[in-house]
Parts: structure tokens; sequence; C-alpha cells
């Protein structure tokens, strides 16, 4: 397959005070068009760190990102914003919907930075409802979902622009397992029917086992090869 994402000797610091905090060590890793990969680790490891590097939500402080052939190290932050709202889709623990709307209305707010018309936006809200078959709860707010379903609308709303990558933050770190399982099953149906590319953070074995590939960050290293 080919090379989705390159990283390359990337680091990260933050500063606290006077002093800078490295957390994450020149990693170097590659993922593929289709991947699913979980990348696993305790907490302060920089998993998601490094998750909202590669989804363009920080930047670097050192080494090279470059995703479809670009280099999204090198992008200014209106450019990267652009860039995310194009090519990634985003899922959360906590789901991230506004309570006031409707499923319908919080799948369509990515689309709202596009050109297309409101019928045009209520049509791919709709199609991204019902693969995550959610189509009978567009008008539901939600307060009026279960957690699961509110993840659902929450994938859904990541996959409405047809993003070439779904980053995910611990997916089902808020919902049992017969939930999470679920949960799983869907990303699962939507990278191997549908060829997302997912790069999932989680602290979940069960969850990584429905990945193809699980990567170990320790202490801002990546153990073994990121290949």
């Amino acid at each position: 397959m080919d090379k989705l994402v390159t990283l390359r000797g990337v680091t990260k610091r933050y500063r606290r005070g006077k002093q800078d905090i490295e957390v994450l060590h020149g990693i170097d890793m590659d993922i593929a068009a289709g991947d699913f990969v979980a990348l696993m680790g305790p907490s302060g490891s920089g998993k998601t760190t490094l998750l909202n590097l590669i989804g363009g939500l920080d930047v670097t402080s050192a080494g090279s990102i470059e995703v479809d052939g670009t280099r999204i190290d090198r992008m200014d932050s209106g450019e990267l914003a652009r860039w995310r709202a194009a090519t990634i889709g985003f899922v959360f623990q906590f789901y991230n919907l506004l309570p006031m709307l409707s499923a319908q209305k919080n799948v369509e707010l990515p689309l709202l930075l596009t050109r297309l018309s409101g019928r045009e936006r209520r049509r791919n809200a709709m199609i991204a409802l019902a693969l995550v078959g959610l189509e009978d709860r567009a008008q539901h707010r939600p307060g009026e979902l279960s957690g699961g379903q509110e993840q659902r609308v929450a994938i859904a709303r990541a996959i409405v622009s047809d993003p070439k990558i779904m980053v995910c933050d611990e997916p089902t770190g808020d919902l049992d397992r017969h939930t999470a399982d679920e949960i799983m099953g869907l990303l699962q149906q939507l990278n191997r029917e549908h060829g997302k590319t997912i790069v999932m953070v989680t602290h979940d074995p069960k969850a990584a086992g429905f990945a193809h590939r699980r990567l170990h960050l320790d202490k801002g290293t990546l153990a073994g090869n990121g290949s």
C-alpha cells in the first residue's frame, strides 16, 4: 500500500514556566493508505500529542510530517485549518456534539466550511447517518440519544466530508464494553468497506485488537518499528 502519512524525526516540546518539557523524541512513523493503527502506551507517554500532530491540531518543534505528499509542518495556521477541514475527520472520547442541534445538524457542521448548498449538506449528512445506522434518529438532539448513539453521530460527522484520515482519541473510553465493541465494529467496517485510514489512541487492548497494527509509545519514544 502507498504511504499516506510519513513522520521523520518528529519532536514536540512545551514551555512550562522557565522549563522546556520534551514530550516526543524524534518519532519516525509510516502509515499506509487504508491502514488502521492503534497508538497505545501509559498516560503521559505522548499518544494524544502525536495524534494531534498527525491531525494538524498541533505543530512540531522539530522534524517533518508529510500527509498525502503535503508537508503540513510547513503550513501556517490558516493553511493548516483549511487542510484539516479537507483531510481529517475527528472522533473524540466525549463526542463534542452541540446539545441544541439535532443529530443531522451536528453532522452537517463540517460542511459549513464548504460551498455546498443547504440541500446538499442535508443530503450528505443523511447519507453519513445511514452509514452509522442512525438515519431514524436524525432529528433527535444529543440529550435524547444514548452514549453509543452519540458516538455514532460523532463518527458520522467525522466521515461526512469524506476525509482521507480518521483521527480517533479514546473513541470508546466513555462507553460500556458492549457499546464499545459496537463502535469498534463500526470503525472496522469503515476501514474495511470504505477504505478509511484510521489512527486511534486507546488504553483498551480489546479496542486495539480491531486495528491492523498496534504501536506503543513510552515516555515519548515509539517502541519498535513505526513502519
